[in-house]
C-alpha cells in the first residue's frame, strides 16, 4: 500500500478546494462520472436552505466538543460510511473553522493520496462558502444529521457486474445515505430550525485494497446511486 501524504500536504488540498474555492476535474470513480454540486448564493438569511445556503438556524442538540466528529478506523464498510456521513454533514460555526470540519473527510481518504484533490472537490460541495460560514456564525448556527436509511444502492451492483479487471479497487463498495439535514440557530433574540431531505452515495475502499476503510469519493448532494 502507498505511503499516505504529508498531513500538511493534505491541509494545502484542503484550504485550495475551499479556501480559494478552486474545483478540481469532474473525475469519476471506475466508471462513473460524480459532478460537483453547484454553490448557489449561500449569503442570504432568507435562502432555501440547501447543503449550501445560509438558511439562519437555531442550537442544535449537541454539546461543546474538543474536536470534530471523529471517522473511527474499521474494516466494516457500512459502520465507516455511518460515520463518515455524520462527520460530512455535522457542524458547528462556534466550535471550528470550516477547514477543520472538512480536514476530517480528506483525512479518511485514500492513503495513496490519488484520490486527495478529486475527494477535496467533493467535500467542497457539502460545505458553506467561506463568506457564507461567517454569516452562519453570526447565527451560531449548527447542522446535523438523521440518518433514515444506509443501503448499497442497485446500480452499484449492476456496475460491478459489468467493470472491467482492474477498473475498481478490489473492496469498492458505495453506500447511499438518505436522511434529514438539520440546521439550528439564532436571528435576534429567536431560535430558528430548519430541516430538509438529504441523500447522498460514498464510495469506499476496504479490504484487501487497505487494511481498514477509506472514502474515495462522493456523489453530487441529492444525487445518490439508487
Amino acid at each position: 500500500m502507498a505511503v499516505s501524504p504529508h498531513p500538511a500536504h493534505r491541509r494545502v488540498i484542503v484550504l485550495v478546494a475551499i479556501g480559494l474555492g478552486i474545483l478540481a476535474s469532474l473525475v469519476g470513480v471506475g466508471l462513473y462520472g460524480l459532478t460537483l454540486a453547484p454553490q448557489p448564493d449561500a449569503g442570504s438569511p432568507t435562502a432555501t436552505p440547501t447543503p449550501q445556503d445560509v438558511a439562519p438556524t437555531a442550537p442544535g442538540p449537541t454539546e461543546s466538543r474538543v474536536a470534530p466528529h471523529v471517522i473511527r478506523s474499521t474494516t466494516d464498510a457500512e459502520d465507516f460510511a455511518r460515520d463518515a456521513a455524520e462527520a460530512l454533514i455535522t457542524w458547528d460555526t462556534t466550535e471550528f473553522e470550516l477547514t477543520d470540519y472538512a480536514q476530517v473527510i480528506v483525512d479518511a481518504g485514500d492513503p495513496s493520496g490519488i484520490e486527495s484533490a478529486a475527494l477535496a472537490s467533493d467535500v467542497r460541495s457539502y460545505f458553506p462558502t467561506t463568506d457564507a460560514w461567517a454569516q452562519l456564525r453570526i447565527y451560531g448556527t449548527r447542522q446535523w444529521l438523521t440518518i433514515d436509511e444506509v443501503f448499497v444502492p442497485t446500480s452499484w451492483n449492476d456496475a460491478l457486474a459489468q467493470a472491467t479487471e482492474g477498473e475498481l479497487l478490489p473492496g469498492t463498495i458505495a453506500y447511499t445515505i438518505s436522511g434529514t439535514r438539520h440546521r439550528a440557530g439564532v436571528v435576534g433574540t429567536d431560535a430558528q430550525e430548519t430541516s430538509r431531505p438529504i441523500a447522498f452515495t460514498m464510495f469506499i475502499a476496504c479490504e484487501p485494497s487497505f487494511n481498514e476503510c477509506h472514502l474515495l469519493r462522493l456523489s453530487e448532494v441529492d444525487n445518490p446511486l439508487r
